[in-house]
């Protein structure tokens, strides 16, 4: 055979082994799937509801697409079940398997329930226990739960090894076209109830799914609407993606948001986030958990943080560009918050709506100065008073203040410092929102003589200044710690130090100001930690 003849022949081989490229699905494409998709079948067409109280306040109309009101209290399911129902009886006979924070491990739980299939889930060991139940409730008999890793995408790559030695089918919480168009069908709904103009829609980022079709969506049929992207302040993967034009790993990402703590986005996500996404806003912790209490106070709904990150982008996107009228739709994305960790949205929903300022106030340790330093307080609500005796000369107090409007805890600031009082702005500092708020106080070798006394009395303005300033003059505080923490009846901590020639006068006072109080000083939790 001659040489010409030999390439000849090797030549259809050669051109049978390479792999076609596949082309890159377009928005119309997205549009068909998305107008197909099979996600009635566990889902419901969530409600568009109008925030009203947040509507007056912005001075916009907004509404929220409460996918917190799906069976499984998020939109996960729709992609996930999207995606499973696609499948053919052959690969669902071998399983499924997913990893996931907890949201979309519920809907393939419920899916694999629906469809009769087996579903391994893989959930990172920081999933809170209502998801890791909520997945064994939905699942029943139909689901594995398989704990690993600190994060998405720990639990992917445990996942991915998972799927290769068992040979089930990998349901991607994102990166998945038929995920994307099942996560897409949030959009259509939301053009279906609001047939009205729309200035922009905002939506909440982990990997990228639930953006992605929402976006493809929307820029199919009314490209005029802005898609918004939202992103917690660390967990950005998306954001940084998108600015570097190719995927970005997070070496950590915060783990408050679980519903997105993502470290790297999808690649498929990624190409249509940064082609249809118009807008980026990073949010902060303060700013979430103030937002799942505009969320509740308009709703009586608690959202998880994920779900509450929308209308924290709408209000700080309102402030930035300002105006009047527009109409703004945040998705609330999910429900699934851990009941434990609403001590901590209360705690910080204050100082995110700016609605609390925090100081740390030096005032010298003399007569007179402490009724001095609570006049200058004025008539603003005291939330926090923390202090202890440490110093001769000067006394050092941990303060929280209501405010009632944004940047207002410079103004109070320059009060305190004008006063002559050392004043150092805390509202912002992490330290001592996290700890050293909890942490004032401590033994002294200035609380010679304390007594130590603990009482109740009501939550109405002016309450607490009434004490303070109702103490004789030669009676010195040592010790004080309040909080408001929201209930009816206020607790507060008061170590004196009273003359001896005065003791007897103690009880009479205490009587005669007219709250509860118990006398602290032989109580051993005291005499182990404070004396």
């Amino acid at each position: 055979m001659s040489t010409a003849r030999k390439a000849a022949s090797k030549a259809p081989a050669k051109k049978a082994a390479a792999k076609p490229k596949t082309r890159p699905l377009t928005i119309q494409d997205y549009l068909q799937k998305i107008l197909t998709s099979r996600v009635y079948d566990v889902a419901i067409e969530s409600p568009l509801d109008e925030a009203r109280s947040l509507s007056r306040r912005l001075g916009h109309q907004v509404f929220l697409k409460r996918e917190d009101k799906q069976p499984v209290f998020s939109f996960k399911l729709r992609g996930a079940y999207n995606k499973m129902a696609q499948l053919s009886r052959a690969h669902l006979e071998k399983g499924v398997i997913c990893a996931s924070a907890g949201n979309h491990a519920q809907g393939v739980a419920m899916g694999a329930r629906r469809l009769g299939c087996q579903a391994t889930i893989v959930m990172p060991t920081t999933t809170p226990q209502l998801k890791i139940d909520a997945v064994r409730a939905f699942g029943g008999d139909n689901v594995q739960i398989v704990l690993h890793g600190e994060s998405y995408s720990d639990a992917a790559l445990h996942a991915k090894e998972l799927e290769r030695k068992r040979g089930m089918t990998f349901v991607h919480p994102f990166d998945d076209p038929d995920v994307i168009a099942g996560q897409g069908t949030v959009a259509m709904e939301i053009l279906r109830q609001h047939s009205g103009p729309i200035d922009a829609v905002f939506v909440a980022i982990g990997g990228g799914g639930l953006i992605s079709g929402v976006a493809a969506y929307i820029k199919a049929v009314r490209p005029e609407i802005k898609v918004i992207g939202v992103q917690m302040s660390d967990s950005d993967a998306m954001v940084r993606s998108v600015k570097a034009g190719k995927r970005v790993t997070l070496q950590d990402v915060g783990l408050f948001s679980d519903g997105t703590a993502v470290k790297l986005v999808g690649e498929e996500t990624m190409r249509l986030t940064k082609a249809l996404v118009d807008d980026f806003v990073i949010v902060s912790t303060d700013e979430v958990c103030a937002a799942i209490k505009d969320i509740y106070q308009d709703t009586r709904s608690i959202v998880e943080p994920a779900g509450a990150q929308g209308v924290a982008a709408v209000k700080q996107y309102a402030e930035r560009h300002g105006g009047q009228g527009k109409t703004y739709i945040a998705i609330n994305c999910g429900a699934n918050m851990n009941f434990d960790r609403l001590r901590f949205v209360a705690e910080r929903a204050e100082v995110g709506e700016q609605r609390e300022a925090l100081m740390a106030v030096t005032i010298p340790e003399e007569r007179g100065s402490f009724k001095r330093f609570c006049e200058t307080i004025g008539p603003r609500s005291v939330t926090e008073f923390n202090y202890r005796i440490s110093d001769e000369k000067q006394a050092h107090v941990f303060v929280g203040l209501t405010t009632s409007e944004k940047g207002e805890s410079k103004k109070v600031v320059r009060q305190f410092e004008s006063q002559g009082f050392k004043t150092v702005d805390l509202t912002h500092d992490e330290l001592a929102k996290t700890h050293i708020r909890h942490m004032v106080g401590g033994r002294s070798s200035l609380a010679e003589g304390e007594r130590l006394y603990s009482f109740i009395f009501p939550e109405r303005p002016g309450a607490l200044m009434t004490f303070l300033t109702s103490l004789p003059p030669g009676w010195n505080i040592s010790l004080f710690h309040y909080r408001n923490q929201g209930a009816d009846y206020g607790r507060i901590l008061v170590g004196l130090q009273v003359p001896k020639a005065e003791t007897k006068a103690i009880t009479p006072f205490l009587d005669k100001l007219g709250y509860i109080y118990v006398d602290e000083t032989r109580n051993p939790v005291y005499r182990l930690f404070l004396r």
